[in-house]
């Protein structure tokens, strides 16, 4: 007696999954056919990445239909931990057939969806955030990936950011291309996310390395702001609690800072700088002054640093609290003049090293900031 065929609903992909770009890199041999749905709209809201949904309307909504049980297991993965919501079953138009196939409703908005354009600023970075949930599929519950989704998107953008690189007109211009990687691993999966590499890199001498085996903590993107109003000469810090310290037993684990915060999805640094300054300090800045963009510590860290001076109006000399509840930050902002800030360097309780550097551009820049105010 023969076991029964499981009959397996296709489904239907539109908008973002179905964007030829993410769907060629992250599913190798896909087959797929061009289908269209009636009576429905794609539209999105207005967010950095937006991951769009469907709606009714009058029009049409091309795309493709996959058939094969094992890509539509896959994408029935993909779109639980995008959180493109509980399929619905709807009938497509398939070479002019009417086929029943799931489609996930994803995240509808007010505002009309532009293929082109989301594709030239966003496709890149949802194929790597992709490449990273099905690299975790069989690990972590499709639900709990899409609980730590605006992390994966986040290094999903600072991945795209890292293909426009620094110069190289001192340092070796040798590509990344010419390391050899024979394996890569994940060694945790939570918050944050490590990976362990096994590889040989070409050497100064031409000759190849020895097998080398490295572990990377992959971070994200961050913007960081020091604030400083040029006509009261002050400046405001942030305070906080930090693990770094605490971890590494230091017994006074709060430390001043700029204000700084993850770079989200689709996000460009100047947005997130002006977005952490309102969150954290309740300020709005007037203008941004780029201090530097650079590798914090890149000898085990993805971690990546765009820092600004944020010209803003500052109140009285005080402190103040902000932060949000519901990402439990528990912050103290001290509004201080320039002279104690640079005091602070001096005493060495300026021991944060985006800060020291910030209060030290700011010192060759005040006096050009203070003319032009």
């Amino acid at each position: 007696m023969g076991l029964a065929s499981v009959v397996v609903t296709p489904v239907f992909l539109y908008g973002p999954l179905a964007d030829i770009t993410v769907l060629q890199a992250t599913l190798p041999g896909l087959v797929a056919a061009e289908a269209r749905a009636e009576g429905v709209q794609i539209c999105c809201d207005d967010a950095p990445l937006p991951l769009a949904g469907l709606r009714r309307g009058l029009g049409a909504v091309d795309g493709w239909l996959v058939s094969e049980p094992h890509t539509v297991e896959l994408v029935t993965f993909i779109a639980e931990a995008l959180g493109l919501g509980r399929s619905d079953v709807i009938t497509v138009s398939q070479g002019g057939c009417p086929v029943a196939a799931r489609v996930f409703p994803g995240r509808p908005g007010p505002m009309d969806w532009d293929g082109q354009d989301w594709s030239r600023r966003a496709a890149p970075i949802l194929r790597y955030a992709v490449q990273e949930i099905l690299s975790l599929r069989g690990r972590i519950a499709a639900q709990d990936l899409c609980a730590g989704l605006p992390m994966i998107l986040s290094r999903a953008s600072g991945r795209v950011a890292a293909q426009t690189p620094a110069p190289a007109d001192v340092r070796s211009a040798t590509e990344a291309a010419t390391v050899q990687e024979i394996a890569c691993e994940i060694t945790h999966a939570g918050f944050f996310l490590g990976r362990a590499y096994t590889l040989r890199h070409p050497r100064f001498d031409g000759t190849p390395s020895d097998t080398l085996r490295r572990e990377v903590f992959v971070a994200t993107d961050a913007a960081l702001v020091l604030p400083y109003d040029p006509v009261r000469d002050r400046v405001l810090l942030v305070e906080q609690f930090r693990m770094g310290p605490y971890g590494r037993g230091d017994p006074r684990p709060w430390m001043l800072e700029p204000v700084a915060g993850r770079i989200d999805g689709g996000e460009n640094p100047e947005d997130a700088a002006h977005r952490e300054c309102l969150e954290e300090a309740g300020l709005t800045l007037r203008a941004l002054e780029k201090i530097s963009q650079h590798y914090c510590t890149p000898g085990y860290s993805t971690e990546f640093f765009h820092l600004f001076l944020g010209i803003c109006d500052l109140p009285d000399l005080e402190q103040g609290r902000g932060g949000l509840a519901t990402e439990h930050e528990d912050i103290r902002t001290h509004v201080i003049d320039f002279a104690q800030a640079m005091a602070l360097v001096q005493s060495g309780e300026a021991n944060n090293g985006p800060l020291i550097l910030c209060l030290l551009w700011l010192e060759r820049e005040r006096a050009r900031l203070r003319a032009s105010a």
